[in-house]
């Protein structure tokens, strides 16, 4: 079997001293971390000398005007229209509010007034109906009256005989007219 670490590297003992604290501090041997440090530059194509790592802030500089143009792309596209169409709309309804407020208003204050009007019908209506009882109470009281003297006027000329003399006739029709008068 043929040894694949064949190559190595010199670098000076401080060097070494500080790759020895990063190799303990991480736990992994020197030759693993070197290994991994070799394969991380490659992949990220980064520059060990560039130590504010400018590639890194350019790429994100990139990301955040791509988020900066997206986000007003929507704004103009999809934010805007909306908030007008919503404004739009918050006017319509503050419209169709305020008429239905105003014909509700005026609704019921006619509705108040036929209320009221027609409580004063009732009312007259009440009184006429109280007027026409208190006429037939006493029209069936002027009933029962007359048909009292009638009673009355019945018995008396029954209790005649064939002697009683044409004055008392007389007497007894000029009583019956008197109480019927008197009705």
């Amino acid at each position: 079997m043929e040894d694949i670490n064949v190559r190595s590297v010199r670098y000076p003992v401080s060097v070494d001293q500080k790759f020895e604290k990063i190799a303990l501090k991480l736990g992994r041997t020197k030759r693993l971390l070197f290994i991994q440090m070799v394969d991380y530059f490659y992949k990220s194509k980064k520059d060990p000398i560039d130590l504010n790592d400018e590639l890194l802030k350019n790429a994100l500089m990139k990301n955040h005007q791509q988020y900066i143009g997206f986000i007003r792309a929507q704004e103009t596209m999809l934010l805007i229209p909306i908030k007008t169409e919503m404004d739009r709309v918050s006017r319509s309804q503050g419209k169709i509010i305020d008429r239905f407020n105003s014909e509700v208003l005026k609704h019921n204050v006619d509705v108040l007034n036929n209320l009221q009007s027609h409580a004063k019908a009732f009312g007259e209506v009440a009184r006429v109906m109280d007027a026409i009882l208190k006429a037939m109470q006493s029209k069936e009281t002027l009933k029962e009256q007359f048909l009292f003297i009638l009673d009355g006027y019945i018995r008396s000329r029954e209790a005649f005989g064939m002697m009683t003399s044409g004055r008392e006739k007389d007497e007894l029709i000029a009583i019956t007219k008197e109480q019927i008068r008197l009705l």
